[in-house]
Formats: structure tokens, C-alpha cells, sequence
């Protein structure tokens, strides 16, 4: 009697010492294995620019930091970035496919094309902010200003219309540009180019008045006595600019801040998203890292992947209505 009474008892305590010996392997078998053998860095736009730049920089550190994972960067340029960040949207979500975008492809592109291949708000996980970039209001030399206002006397002063540089239809070069025109009530006939190098010999050439462009494309040519900066578009004062008001400062409430992300395809596991924000803001964090984006001019400024999402939308609502009063559109 005694023996049946306690077989149970026993039989219980079996149970539950084998279960307890498997949790550990059971919960194992659930956590996020990242990274994989091997990880795809998708870059939506060409060699050099600062994507790529920012890309190749996480993929060196990344590698280091995990020998037995190959980290490759693809550049898929094209489409003003819609190319590139639809591979990233249509690639397998399980973080072997991640990319480096910005708020051209992720907010800024819905307002200017009739239809993308992809919808950033369902198909694009967040998973950080990676930088940040100054952009600077830049004249030549030969114009005769000196500040913002002196500029913008002489712009509306043009019937004609003073002629700006960009760096192609609805990039953030123009949007800036068409926004202080708005704000100033200034006309200004818009040439676009083909690239951040062209536009600044275009305007150390003179055959713009006026240019807002990445500022490391700027600031080496101001040696030259060339060209001149006026303002830098960021809310604060660039630290790699101190000396340089913003537009803000100078009477033009304009901010157009260029940044990165990274980002994954919309059906990446949050698990993983937390598992790659930890590991790529430790990167940011790295010395070497923070070096080598200074000597671009670059700040890492890594944020959650709801961070991101809101700036996303921020970026959205922010120039709305400056493509509409502008009547930009791609097509």
C-alpha cells in the first residue's frame, strides 16, 4: 500500500525534474540566433555616397566583432532608392537581409511618386537610426553675400529668379531649397545634377546662385575662397560647423536633416530587430567607428525601432506641403 501511494508521488517528481532539465534547452532553441553565416547589407544607392559609407563602416566592425558570419554590402542603386529598399522589403525576413536607407525611399518618396513597390509602412521593419549628416546653404564667392538675409534680399530682387543647385528632383537638396524659397517668398529656378560633386562645381563655377548640399561635399572647396557657407539646415549648430548659424538662426525656420537607417523587411521578428539594434548600437559606440564617420562629417545617433518609425512619419508630414506648393512629382 505504501508502494502505491508513492509511486505517483515519484512519478510526478520525475516528470518535473525532466522538464526543468530541458528548459535550458528550450529556451534556447527560442532566442534569436543573429547573426547568421551569412548577412546581406542592402544599400539603395552607388559607391561613396553616405549610405555606403555608413554601410561598409558597420559591416567592418561587424565582422570583426563576428568572424564566422560573412557581412556583404550590395549596392542597388536606382529609382531615387526605390530599387534597393524594395530588395530589402521583399527579402526573406528572418535578418540574413538587412539595409541602409534614408528618408528619401522611407518617408519622402510616397509624396513624389504615384505608386512604389513597396508601402514603408507595412513592408519596412525600423530597426535604428544609424546617423546623422549636416547640409549647408552655399553661395559662390562672386555672388557678393555674406548672410542668409543678404542672400535672400538679392534673391527676391531677381525677377528673373536666381538659379539653385540640387542633387536631382525630389532629393532633400531640393526640398530645402524650395522650402526657403516658400518661406522667403523668393523665386528661384531650380537645376538639378546628377550628383553631390556636379552641383558643387556648378556653384564654384557660378552657373548656380545658391545650393544646399551635404556638407562634406562643400567645406573642402571653402580653401578655394570659391564658395561660401551661409547656414548649415540642421536644428542645432553642426559641431564639425560651429562658427556657422543655422537657418533658423538667420531668420528662415528651415531644418532638413539627412540621415541613415537601418531597416529589414516587415515581417522581421521583433526578437531579431532587438537583437540587431543591440548589436549596431554597440558598433556606433565603437571609437574607431565614431572616427572614421567623423572625418565625413557624420554623427552616429542610433534610436529604437519606434524611434525610427515616428522619425519616418515626421519625415513625411515635414515636407508635405512643400512638394505640393512646389508641384514636385516623379513619375
Amino acid at each position: 500500500m505504501l508502494r502505491n501511494d508513492t509511486t505517483p508521488a515519484r512519478l510526478h517528481l520525475a516528470l518535473a525534474a525532466l522538464l526543468f532539465a530541458t528548459l535550458p534547452f528550450a529556451a534556447h532553441a527560442q532566442a534569436p540566433v543573429w547573426p547568421p553565416k551569412l548577412v546581406r547589407i542592402i544599400v539603395p544607392f552607388g559607391a561613396g555616397a553616405s549610405p555606403d559609407i555608413v554601410g561598409r563602416v558597420l559591416a567592418d566592425s561587424l565582422q570583426t566583432r563576428h568572424p564566422g558570419t560573412n557581412f556583404v554590402v550590395e549596392n542597388k542603386p536606382g529609382a531615387s532608392g526605390n530599387i534597393g529598399t524594395d530588395a530589402i522589403a521583399k527579402s526573406t525576413p528572418d535578418g540574413s537581409t538587412i539595409g541602409i536607407s534614408l528618408g528619401g525611399p522611407l518617408a519622402i518618396n510616397t509624396l513624389l511618386f504615384a505608386k512604389l513597390p513597396y508601402n514603408p509602412d507595412t513592408d519596412i521593419a525600423p530597426i535604428t537610426l544609424l546617423t546623422q549628416l549636416p547640409s549647408v546653404l552655399a553661395v559662390p564667392t562672386s555672388l557678393g553675400v555674406n548672410t542668409v538675409a543678404e542672400f535672400l534680399a538679392k534673391a527676391k530682387a531677381d525677377p528673373k529668379g536666381l538659379g539653385y543647385g540640387s542633387i536631382g528632383v525630389g532629393t532633400l537638396s531640393q526640398l530645402c531649397m524650395e522650402a526657403i524659397a516658400q518661406k522667403a517668398g523668393a523665386n528661384m529656378v531650380h537645376i538639378p545634377y546628377p550628383s553631390s560633386p556636379a552641383a558643387t562645381t556648378a556653384l564654384i563655377r557660378g552657373d548656380v546662385q545658391v545650393a544646399c548640399l551635404p556638407a562634406i561635399g562643400v567645406t573642402p572647396q571653402l580653401a578655394t575662397g570659391a564658395v561660401k557657407i551661409l547656414a548649415v539646415t540642421t536644428a542645432k549648430r553642426s559641431p564639425f560647423l560651429p562658427d556657422v548659424p543655422t537657418l533658423t538662426e538667420s531668420g528662415i525656420d528651415v531644418q532638413s536633416d539627412a540621415w541613415n537607417a537601418l531597416v529589414g523587411p516587415g515581417g522581421l521578428s521583433k526578437d531579431v530587430v532587438a537583437t540587431i539594434n543591440a548589436e549596431v548600437t554597440q558598433t556606433l559606440a565603437e571609437p574607431a567607428v565614431i572616427e572614421k564617420l567623423k572625418l565625413q562629417l557624420i554623427t552616429p545617433s542610433p534610436t529604437t525601432p519606434d524611434q525610427l518609425r515616428k522619425r519616418m512619419a515626421d519625415e513625411k508630414a515635414l515636407w508635405a506641403e512643400v512638394i505640393k506648393a512646389a508641384k514636385i512629382r516623379i513619375d
